[in-house]
């Protein structure tokens, strides 16, 4: 049997030896190297070629972020698939950007791990069609306008164009994207993407819910004389008391 090799990036020296013991405990992997810092993943990652990287985004040096930006700035064939490792959530929506095959919130259980990990495995671990989005990713700084997203689709990993999303929803692990009668769930906050979204467009009209202005079909005063947002799928969502008062008054 062919084995995975992998490398993993980490500068917590419990957390590195944490995951080193997690990959060799898995009969498919096969471990290559085990950094401390940005700057040996990157170089180990040029020397050994892994085909699958579990990496912080926090390290000295170079981030995550940086080192993948830089892989994808040299187009190595094929490219690595990489789960993102960190205990600062506002990065995960980069990190899927990047082409993340998973990220992992710290502190996570042997079992998320495990699960992130045979997500890799059965998407081929090697991410040759990523390097069109990661080159673009390894050109814009982290503030710009989210333009499309990678969201797994039946095993398939498959870019979204933000024009596509009709309504986000967030529950307790993950975010809801809705677009065209699919639904896709990302384990990235709905924090992450209000802050990327052009708010022209997109408006977030309670805690849990943002719409795409471009896909809604009216908006509703109920009994409390919050607004009730149809969509044209036939989503209804209710506007919070503020949004809904904002939302009155900028109408003409």
């Amino acid at each position: 049997m062919n084995r995975c090799r992998t490398l993993v990036a980490e500068d917590e020296p419990l957390a590195r030896e944490g995951l080193v013991e997690w990959v060799r405990r898995m009969p498919r992997l096969e471990l290559v190297a085990a950094c401390s810092d940005g700057a040996a993943a990157l170089a180990a990652i040029r020397a050994e070629r892994p085909a699958l990287v579990l990496m912080d985004i926090q390290m000295p040096g170079l981030t995550g972020l940086q080192v993948l930006r830089q892989v994808a700035a040299e187009r190595p064939q094929p490219a690595p698939a990489v789960i993102f490792t960190t205990a600062y959530d506002e990065h995960a929506l980069a990190a899927f950007e990047l082409h993340a095959v998973d990220y992992l919130l710290k502190p996570f259980a042997h079992e998320r791990f495990v699960e992130a990990v045979e997500h890799a495995l059965a998407a081929g671990t090697t991410h040759e069609d990523a390097l069109p989005a990661l080159e673009a990713a390894a050109r814009a700084p982290d503030d710009t306008p989210l333009v499309r997203l990678m969201v797994r689709d039946q095993g398939r990993i498959v870019p979204l164009h933000v024009d596509a999303i009709e309504h986000l929803r967030s529950d307790t692990k993950y975010t809801a994207i809705v677009s065209q009668g699919r639904t896709y769930l990302v384990r990235v906050p709905i924090a992450s993407f209000e802050r990327r979204l052009d708010p022209s467009r997109f408006l977030k009209v309670n805690r849990s819910c943002i719409v795409n202005l471009d896909h809604v079909e009216s908006m509703t005063p109920d009994a409390s004389s919050q607004l009730v947002v149809a969509l044209r799928d036939g989503t209804r969502v209710t506007a919070s008391r503020d949004v809904s008062k904002q939302l009155r008054a900028d109408s003409l």
